[in-house]
């Protein structure tokens, strides 16, 4: 099963742009350089944007290659294919990483048991249902995330086919 995806690196520091490269070409097995151009959401950061195809697992070992980076804002985002569903990995300093499986129109899927779970914080008073939903769409990480999105509007693509 092959899909595709990209990976958006929204802010890092220069020092740690070859880092990211070196990370992302272990997980893809060829050798990656990307571009990368000032992020003005965050003077002293770059950012880049990265097309990759690969097996159905790809998505889940950038992301995994990338999070230990305490300075790394990115997303991860890998189509469905047949036998997998779409994933979306977001990934900022204060909140950590959050991941979400996603349909083929790139709509969030949350599986019942996470929504049966909000349901039961929120009747024992532990928690607010809108704050709890909200957790599961992954908002505080588009939150924080939209302002180095929209900084990026403009960035070149380069897409990367890896046989498999």
């Amino acid at each position: 099963m092959t899909t595709r995806g990209v990976l958006y690196v929204h802010s890092a520091p220069r020092a740690l742009c070859p880092h990211v490269e070196w990370a992302v070409a272990g997980v893809l097995g060829t050798r990656v350089s990307l571009d990368w151009i000032r992020q003005p959401a965050a003077p002293g950061t770059w950012r880049s944007e990265f097309s990759w195809q690969g097996q159905a697992a790809t998505a889940s070992k950038l992301a995994s290659a990338l999070r230990g980076w305490q300075m790394l804002r990115f997303e991860v985002t890998a189509e469905p294919c047949p036998g997998a569903e779409g994933e979306r990995y977001s990934c900022t300093p204060d909140l950590g990483i959050f991941h979400a499986v996603t349909g083929i129109h790139g709509d969030i899927l949350i599986p019942e048991d996470r929504l049966r779970a909000a349901l039961v914080r929120s009747r024992a008073g532990e928690t607010d249902l809108e704050a709890e939903i909200a957790k599961l769409l992954g908002k505080p990480w588009d939150d924080e995330l939209e302002p180095f999105r929209y900084a990026g509007e403009g960035a070149p693509v380069r897409w990367l086919h890896q046989v498999v």
